[in-house]
């Protein structure tokens, strides 16, 4: 009998439960249960729903046993760099605000002021966004000192599902290294930096790497689910699980396409110099130790929300088709602007740019999604020449993973621009890469080579050639 294991996928705006088990060689895949997944305003904040979260996670189990599936193992992934604060009788302190809140706006300045930029660079290879967790947690310390005081557990989004399922508490590597906290070269919690803030060290969990067995389930949900399953982490943060499943490792740079476009290369070291820096590149933490060498691009959001601002009239393949029609449309955007951050408008935001920077302003829905195309396939390739500049050497790849990698439109601008070859797929990167960690817990694969040799043999990949060697 193959081992079945969960794969528990939330990202921005959906979470999935994914059923993968190998069979003749190949990985399987079943989806379960989907729910939606949305950031809703609480107070003053905007928060991510996570009891509802949980209880979606509860249901797509109960799904399980009435489909007659005895799942042998759990893995859940989200997002990276937000959290929950637990008092001393594990109750939260807060809700789980989102990192598109505006709380931490201006805050890197006044943190730089007292651990310099340069320094917090060389110590954590963490890329500067205004939403990291430090910045975060400085805000709470600011503004709200007494939550601080009352916290005994710092928890990620993962990491606190996790302990709901077990009762156990763990900080998971890979989602841990995006907080900006955990140093590059130590891989621990770095006390210096989290002492200087006035960050309650004590509150941080033991930091565990993914294909840890965390344990099983507690003796409650047992009694409510009907049966037991272990809990295994794979790489929690949904980028460091996608990476896991870049069929082309050899000489090839990923870009997983979702919400957000991250633009990298593994590695067996941090790259902490000045130009990294410069170029604002991070080295997050990836399974058995590597590092996901990366640059944050704003990704298919802007895509998604310009979708919602003409009120769904539109499917994404029906306005991937306007912008087709609008192939002439010369205007583009810089996709990492804040203002595309979590605009009141997309579109108008993407129109305002154009005005002040005197472009031409899009029109129709198929312009404004060309501009958004050609915008992001203009940073990928502003981020490949940088990544070629550090290491000192030309890729010949580009692998594109992940659900943006359906868009045909998007694939063929990258292959046109980076002048290189683009693999497309697996779509379904971040279940794929959380299920191999699970059964290389569970024995069943044996290491990450394995894995991304099933991977390839399981899962279509299109390859796209650069226009003008089309031609030739």
């Amino acid at each position: 009998m193959p081992k079945y294991s969960i794969a528990v996928d939330i990202g921005a705006s959906s979470g999935r439960l994914i059923l993968g088990y190998l069979e003749d060689s190949l990985l399987k895949l079943d989806e379960i249960h989907r729910f939606e997944n949305k950031i809703v305003k609480k107070g003053d904040s905007f928060c991510w729903e996570s009891d509802i979260l949980f209880q979606e996670i509860k249901n797509g189990l109960k799904k399980c046993k009435e489909m007659g599936i005895k799942p042998d193992s759990i893995g859940i992934d989200t997002w990276a760099v937000d959290f929950l604060l637990l008092d001393d009788n594990n109750q939260p302190l807060t809700e789980a605000v989102s990192y598109r809140d505006p709380r931490t706006d201006g805050l890197m300045e006044e943190v730089f002021e007292l651990f310099s930029k340069e320094r917090i660079y060389l110590e954590t290879g963490i890329q500067f966004q205004k939403f990291n967790t430090i910045y975060q947690l400085y805000s709470i310390k600011k503004n709200n000192p007494e939550i601080l005081e009352k916290a005994k557990s710092f928890l990620m989004i993962p990491d606190y599902f996790n302990y709901l399922l077990t009762g156990k508490k763990a900080n998971e590597y890979t989602n841990a290294s995006s907080t900006q906290l955990i140093n590059a070269f130590t891989k621990k919690w770095d006390h210096q930096l989290l002492d200087v803030l006035g960050i309650n060290r004590e509150m941080f969990q033991e930091i565990k790497t993914p294909k840890t067995i965390l344990g099983t389930l507690s003796e409650e949900l047992v009694s409510e689910l009907g049966f037991d399953l272990q809990v295994i982490l794979p790489a929690t943060h949904d980028t460091g699980s996608a990476v896991i499943a870049v069929p082309e490792e050899d000489e090839s740079i990923y870009i997983s396409s979702g919400t957000w476009s991250l633009i990298g290369v593994e590695n067996y070291f941090p790259i902490c110099v000045t130009k990294a820096l410069d170029y604002n590149f991070t080295n997050e933490g990836g399974i058995d130790y590597q590092y996901r060498f990366l640059k944050n691009i704003m990704g298919l959001w802007m895509f998604q929300e310009v979708k919602r601002n003409y009120n769904d009239e539109y499917s994404f393949a029906k306005l991937v088709e306007l912008a087709g029609e609008a192939k002439e449309f010369p205007s583009k955007v810089n996709v990492n602007d804040d203002r595309f951050l979590k605009p009141e408008n997309m579109v108008e935001a993407i129109m305002n740019y154009c005005v002040e920077t005197e472009q031409p302003i899009p029109s129709t829905p198929g312009e404004v999604a060309k501009c958004v195309f050609e915008s992001l396939a203009e940073s990928y390739q502003e981020a490949v020449t940088e990544i070629e500049e550090i290491f000192e050497k030309q890729f010949e790849k580009i692998n594109v993973i992940g659900g943006g990698c359906q868009n045909e439109m998007l694939n063929q601008l990258i292959a046109d621009v980076t002048k290189k070859e683009v693999y497309a797929g697996p779509v379904e990167a971040t279940a794929i890469g959380n299920i191999a960690a699970q059964l290389m817990a569970l024995g069943e694969i044996s290491d990450i080579k394995e894995a991304r040799c099933i991977v390839r043999k399981s899962f279509e990949v299109k390859k796209y050639v650069p226009a003008q060697h089309v031609k030739g």
